[in-house]
């Protein structure tokens, strides 16, 4: 099993606002996989959990909301953890985009 990426995201929104956002933004998180897209998304409590499907392979991943942050998990598949550095970066530049 690889490491999972990980990621603490900032925010000044409250946890129902991030909410929102989140849930208006979901599948635009799908773009930090290649041709990825989110197979499906539940809320427990305030964790977001869903599944990114691309290059053949499934993603899963999960966000928590805290108050003034969230904490993004990506459970890479061992195939996927090749392009870890890259998928870090990418979500590095665009999960911050998500919150404004």
């Amino acid at each position: 099993m690889t490491q999972p990426i990980t990621m603490d995201i900032p925010h000044q929104q409250g946890r129902e606002g991030v909410r929102a956002k989140l849930d208006r933004g979901v599948g635009k998180i799908a773009g930090v996989v290649p041709g990825g897209v989110v197979a499906d998304h539940r809320w427990d409590g305030d964790t977001l959990h869903f599944t990114i499907e691309g290059m053949g392979q499934r993603v899963a991943s999960r966000v928590e909301i805290f108050e003034d942050k969230v904490h993004a998990v990506i459970d890479l598949p061992p195939f996927l953890a090749l392009f870890a550095d890259k998928i870090r970066e990418k979500l590095a530049k665009e999960a911050p985009k998500l919150l404004k």
